[in-house]
């Protein structure tokens, strides 16, 4: 199967270290968060989490609905900040089926 322009993307966040994978590493940053993406599976206290942070940080998030854990190749994963501003909104002008904007922010 062929990757998605945004799992592209995704792949450049983690290549280039402008993506925090987790709610702990998320909550110790204190800035510079453009977009959040929040696996479709995750659980309610997650989801909870996400929200949270997406208050804080006042960026947008977005739900991948599935196959997050293969995308950013980190089992167990199901939420990640992009802290890259240029990706995040080259990520929010392809979404696609897979992803689907949750909450609204500013990047």
């Amino acid at each position: 199967m062929a990757n998605s322009k945004i799992e592209t993307y995704i792949g450049f966040c983690i290549k280039s270290g402008k993506i925090s994978l987790g709610s702990g590493a998320i909550d110790t940053l204190k800035g510079g968060v453009k977009l959040l993406i929040l696996d479709g599976t995750a659980a309610k206290n997650s989801q909870r989490l996400a929200l949270k942070f997406q208050n804080r940080f006042n960026c947008p998030l977005i739900i991948c609905k599935s196959g997050f854990e293969r995308v950013v190749n980190r089992e167990g994963a199901k939420l990640a900040a992009i802290r890259d501003e240029e990706l995040s909104k080259a990520i929010l002008q392809n979404l696609d089926g897979n992803y689907e904007l949750y909450a609204g922010g500013s990047i």
